[in-house]
């Protein structure tokens, strides 16, 4: 395996606070002390959103626990985005080891995060599902689409994981105020709202980027 012949895929980020994160990171990265490694940071990233999940548990009893919610996704941002930056920054890369690691983290991470929203009361238990099921499919065609085109899209439609936290954040922060909603002359959840915007977001992101990458790749391998 280590001498097998690999092409690290090109990243392609636009999202709205791409520039503004990418000073950060870099500052951050150059700033780290030296014991502080990649897989330190990716673990960060992993516990953080198993707290965040089991914060959201917690404050279906105590709403207070939603502000530990708040510092969790700040953690995990700090794990999950600058340890690819330090990799880089110090010239430790590990570009398969990186790209498999980080993203069966994840995954998992996914899970613990919509485990414990749908655990808290705040959304229902099947819009929580269909919120991993609609992220997991995501997942799914952007890492594909890395093997068979060769970039990897980490943002879709201006926005990256990091708005998603800042999003998520920022609803945890109105629960404590109004955790329902009044729509259409019926009072609904507000996260089970923010949930299924969530689904349609995704499955168009889905849609869209699904018949892209197979008329690009059947432009591209036409039998004639």
């Amino acid at each position: 395996m280590r001498t097998a012949a690999f092409q690290e895929a090109r990243r392609e980020q636009q999202s709205l606070l791409a520039p503004l994160e990418k000073r950060c990171l870099l500052w951050l990265a150059r700033h780290a002390p030296a014991w502080i490694h990649s897989d330190h940071l990716t673990a960060l990233g992993l516990v953080a959103l198993l707290g965040a999940g089991l914060s959201f548990w917690w404050a279906g009893s105590n709403p207070l626990a939603l502000y530990l919610v708040v510092v969790c996704l700040a953690l995990n941002w700090l794990g999950d985005s600058l340890d690819g930056t330090l990799a880089r920054v110090r010239n430790r890369q590990r570009p398969r080891y990186g790209f498999y690691v980080d993203h069966v983290v994840d995954a998992f991470g996914a899970l613990f995060l919509l485990g414990g929203l749908g655990l808290s009361g705040f959304m229902s238990e099947r819009i929580a599902l269909g919120l991993l099921v609609a992220y997991l499919m995501l997942s799914i065609e952007v890492y594909l689409a890395t093997y068979a085109l060769g970039t990897f899209h980490i943002s879709f439609w201006k926005f990256s994981p990091t708005e998603l936290r800042i999003l998520l954040a920022i609803g945890s922060l109105a629960l404590l105020r109004r955790p329902d909603a009044h729509l259409a002359g019926t009072d609904w959840k507000l996260f089970d709202i923010g949930g299924v915007c969530g689904i349609a977001g995704m499955g168009a992101m889905l849609l869209f980027a699904t018949l892209k990458h197979t008329v690009a790749l059947y432009r591209a391998e036409r039998v004639r």
